[in-house]
């Protein structure tokens, strides 16, 4: 049976959820320190880039954009079949004593944001570490939560949920899709 999906956010929503994102990241900075937002490759980067444009106008100062690449990281690493694609780190700015927040689009599990943790920390000591996520789908596996997110979706464990922004992608949404035709329940929420 084809697999049935369910858009959850269109464009204009998910402009909306990134400056909800932007302030409630604001609030809660720490001044006196380095603000910098580290994207999770691959579409942790287009939303850190965005973030960093409504940080920007909330701090009325340029918020810097860094980009890690996790896969060296992963826990499942030797499980492929394949020798996987490194797109390389791109930290242009000092993180010891900065405050950082990673930026992903999904968090499930927590352990994409485990290797990101890892990977940030071989760079150096942040004074501070927050999560800023486009949508928190839940079925953690590890104790990790976001300080900022979006949108927060309750969805089966075999569900799949999937980002779409541009320019990695050609529309720009956020989409639910379950495997096998299943139903979905209206149970999406803004996180408060």
């Amino acid at each position: 049976m084809k697999p049935s999906e369910q858009q959850l956010c269109n464009a204009r929503d998910v402009d909306s959820l990134i400056a909800s994102m932007a302030r409630k990241l604001s609030d809660a900075r720490h001044h006196g320190v380095p603000f910098y937002l580290v994207g999770i490759r691959t579409r942790g980067v287009p939303l850190a880039q965005r973030l960093s444009r409504e940080l920007g106008r909330l701090f009325g100062e340029h918020v810097d954009v860094g980009a890690v690449d996790i896969t060296l990281y992963r826990d499942d690493l030797g499980q492929a079949d394949h020798w996987p694609v490194l797109r390389g780190t791109e930290i242009p700015f000092n993180i010891d004593g900065a405050e950082v927040v990673l930026v992903d689009d999904v968090l499930f599990t927590g352990r994409t944001v485990r290797a990101a943790l890892n990977a940030i920390c071989d760079l150096g000591r942040p004074a501070r570490v927050r999560l800023a996520v486009l949508v928190d789908r839940g079925h953690r596996e590890l104790p990790i939560q976001a300080d900022a997110a979006g949108l927060i979706v309750s969805t089966d464990r075999g569900d799949h949920v999937r980002v779409r922004l541009q320019p990695v992608d050609s529309v720009e949404e956020i989409v639910r899709i379950v495997p096998g035709g299943g139903s979905f329940p209206s149970d999406r929420s803004p996180a408060p």
